[in-house]
């Protein structure tokens, strides 16, 4: 199972850099979020995927380490907060310029 998580996080990754890539600005903010959600996938599979109780001392030997899901729940809300923040700007840019070309944005007209 952790195998087959580590390839779809790669599969994101590499979906993510095609994204990235792009001229277009939503793209790259949409880019920027799956490579997010594929390092949320990389922390959690390392972590391990582990059977369990919840931790307390004095139950059992086996738990779940509860680390990897704290770090990533705060990372995702962070994530989702910096995306909406993006689209914000993004869409204003558009309006003020009537453009989502980064090229455009930055002055190369001819390239």
């Amino acid at each position: 199972m952790e195998t087959l998580i580590t390839i779809l996080a790669g599969v994101l990754v590499t979906t993510a850099t095609y994204l990235i890539l792009s001229r277009s600005m939503i793209r790259v903010i949409l880019g920027t979020a799956i490579l997010s959600h594929a390092a949320h996938l990389l922390i959690m599979t390392m972590g391990g995927l582990k059977e369990g109780s919840v931790p307390i001392l004095g139950e059992g030997d086996k738990y779940a380490d509860p680390l990897p899901q704290a770090v990533i729940l705060t990372s995702i809300v962070i994530g989702f907060a910096v995306t909406a923040i993006s689209l914000v700007l993004a869409y204003r840019i558009y309006r003020v310029t009537k453009t989502d070309d980064l090229y455009e944005l930055r002055g190369f007209h001819d390239e």
